[in-house]
């Protein structure tokens, strides 16, 4: 007896969305599609869901933040729920000041925010933040104390407070296996707490 097949419509249509809002971008400093990243993101959350809604707004969670979509566009594509999710993803910018002086209070606003977030949107961005953590990890490897050049924070310890909060505010997933690769990867690169 043949298994039924899996219904992905819903997320193949978001991956298709994906790839489409992302066109002709690189991951930064990577030499790689900037798809790549959201595709990972994608197939950590399946590792603790199959919820195609989330799986989809892993898909879509860089769109908002990184592209011309509007919320608004996700809402009408894929539906309340996914727009709230994409949303709860992304960060907000100030009008006016440039990413580099507005780093420190999107970062804590992003950890105050996951702090309260549904347990849904706490996968989806565990999903993106391992994803992350995974890059910089392995560049870290690479590159040393040079990786931070890349970034709008150039200190490390910006870095390390960023990521072990973000990790607080997603403790209620300490049991799966996706929080316990991130914690252990911030301890890789920060040192052990």
């Amino acid at each position: 007896m043949a298994n039924k097949p899996l219904n992905t419509e819903l997320l193949d249509r978001a991956i298709i969305f994906a790839v489409k809002a992302h066109a002709g971008t690189e991951r930064r400093g990577k030499g790689y599609p900037y798809i790549v990243h959201p595709l990972e993101a994608v197939e950590i959350v399946a590792t603790m869901t199959a919820d195609q809604e989330l799986l989809a707004a892993a898909a879509l969670h860089d769109t908002v933040e990184d592209t011309e979509v509007t919320v608004d566009q996700i809402r009408a594509e894929f539906g309340e729920r996914i727009a709230a999710l994409v949303a709860d993803e992304s960060d907000t910018f100030e009008a006016g000041v440039p990413e580099e002086d507005s780093w420190h209070s999107r970062k804590r606003a992003a950890i105050e925010r996951l702090a309260r977030a549904s347990h849904d949107a706490k996968i989806v961005a565990l999903g993106d933040k391992l994803s992350n953590m995974r890059a910089i990890a392995r560049d870290y490897a690479v590159k040393g104390d040079e990786l931070w050049n890349i970034f709008h924070a150039k200190d490390p310890k910006d870095h390390e407070w960023h990521y072990r909060g973000l990790a607080d505010s997603l403790r209620e997933l300490e049991d799966t296996f996706a929080f316990k690769e991130f914690e252990s990867l911030i301890n890789q690169v920060f040192g052990a707490k």
